[in-house]
């Protein structure tokens, strides 16, 4: 299965705009989707609030080795890790993507402006992956039967107000839910609970200018 970073780009993926529905916004999850990816493997430790790497086996992934390395070289709080390098983050994930034919690249036609544009070759596997996260916020299982990727993926997605994965509606018809998953990120670290909750903010913040680079 692709690594969380990977999945969080496709999910945010939107055709008709060829990028990212927001590209602020996506840089915000897919870098805060590395840092749960990472977590899940157990290269990364929360302790007194600072995360730290755990051992220096890099894990064979270009995006998740290059985070890794980052942290190891400056260690801080998953809210702080997860403003730094977003951008670069970002353009890495497209990049990989690229190399592995699972993203055609372009510059926009005012790169400075207007980024990049980008094209999924397969849709429909963006089609199938935006279903899979949206039946899994509609389902009436527990949120403790939910795979903790899979978890992070719908409480990443409505943190950050993906439309067609969690539309306005879904978000309030399915709060509890969103809550309960949500609150499975606290198992692998209490940090990262707290900085998906106020992902929100974060991305508003950056947004208006405040966001770091």
């Amino acid at each position: 299965m692709e690594t969380l970073p990977y999945r969080m780009y496709l999910l945010a993926y939107d055709e008709a705009a060829r990028g990212p529905y927001d590209r602020t916004r996506t840089g915000f999850l897919v870098r805060i989707a590395a840092l749960v990816d990472l977590t899940l493997r157990g290269h990364l430790r929360e302790r007194d609030g600072a995360v730290r790497v755990t051992g220096p086996d890099p894990v064979g992934d270009p995006v998740l080795d290059r985070v890794l390395e980052e942290i190891a070289a400056s260690p801080h709080g998953f809210k702080h890790l997860t403003r730094r390098h977003r951008k670069q983050t970002l353009q890495a994930v497209e990049d990989q993507l690229a190399a592995r034919g699972q993203l055609t690249v372009e510059p926009g036609r005012i790169p400075v402006l207007s980024g990049r544009h980008t094209t999924v070759p397969d849709p429909d596997a963006v089609r199938a992956l935006h279903a899979h996260v949206t039946a899994i916020l509609c389902a009436a299982t527990s949120a403790h039967e939910v795979a903790l990727e899979d978890a992070a993926l719908v409480a990443l997605a409505a943190a950050g107000r993906i439309g067609s994965v969690a539309s306005g509606g879904d978000r309030r018809r399915h709060r509890a839910r969103i809550d309960d998953l949500t609150g499975r990120l606290g198992e692998l670290a209490p940090g990262l609970e707290t900085t998906v909750r106020g992902l929100r903010t974060t991305m508003i913040a950056a947004q208006g200018g405040m966001g770091g680079s």
